[in-house]
């Protein structure tokens, strides 16, 4: 069972960001990551048809024998990891808008976050939100447009850079000191933010947090691989491998599958 995949599953080559933390820490394991870009982004879509494609991805990563499993999108981890910690017998790492880091934090009581319609209309969002936000002004903005400019390979391109500076004015003008990033995709926005965003504006994302909770995870149930050899890195897309080669700057080698 130590030897078995973890098994990462996105909307698309966003969750590459997780992947890639995961990696770094836990360089001894084999992973499985699902980039399913032919349905992204998921952060537009119907809540069943968000838990019919985490189903599936679920089903794929099943079948390859994963001992865990991390769902890698904002998304899908606010409308369905319920009902697949629920429904499968296995371990399921979350991810959600790290806002409580934020509230904490603040100095000016205003914190942004950019994140998918999916997201942000979530009750799961909400619930975070209401407990540790209580009396700082939280402004929301769904980034539309932004996952299918990453998906098309336009992540430098000016409309991305237009999309950011409007998604960024109404926070800027509440004086926030905090932007969460709140879609897995968001952190390769990081160098085009810092350009656009003042210094003292701190930028969070969950990347780390859930490479951590996922070797906590390993470890409480005995199953973190202690095999020093090379692992197995298998990504997948059903989308353009070009673009998943460029975000990981051809850093591993990728494969089309059809899921």
């Amino acid at each position: 069972m130590s030897k078995n995949p973890i098994g990462i599953f996105d909307s698309g080559v966003g969750g590459t960001s997780i992947f890639k933390e995961i990696h770094a820490l836990l360089p001894y394991e084999s992973i499985i990551y699902l980039a399913d870009s032919k349905n992204a982004p998921y952060g537009n879509k119907s809540q069943q048809d968000i838990l019919d494609l985490s189903i599936k991805n679920t089903e794929y990563l099943l079948s390859k024998k994963c001992k865990i499993i991390v769902v890698a999108c904002n998304t899908a981890t606010t409308n369905a990891i319920d009902y697949l910690r629920e429904t499968y017998d296995l371990p399921f790492i979350g991810i959600e808008p790290a806002i409580k880091p934020a509230a904490l934090n603040t100095r000016t009581r205003a914190v942004g976050i950019l994140a998918t319609k999916g997201t942000l209309s979530s009750q799961l969002f909400h619930k975070t939100s209401d407990l540790y936000a209580n009396g700082i002004q939280v402004v929301e903005q769904v980034g539309e447009g932004i996952v299918p400019l990453i998906e098309s390979g336009q992540l430098h391109s000016e409309e991305m850079k237009a999309l950011l500076e409007a998604y960024l004015k109404p926070m800027l003008d509440a004086n926030i000191d905090y932007l969460v990033l709140g879609c897995t995709h968001y952190p390769y926005l990081i160098p085009i933010l810092k350009d656009l965003l003042p210094k003292e504006v701190k930028i969070i994302d969950s990347g780390l947090a859930v490479a951590k909770q996922t070797q906590a995870i390993l470890s409480s149930k005995g199953i973190l691989n202690s095999d020093k050899r090379k692992p197995s890195i298998k990504l997948y897309s059903n989308g353009n491998l070009e673009v998943m080669d460029a975000i990981l700057n051809n850093a591993f080698e990728t494969s089309y599958l059809e899921f």
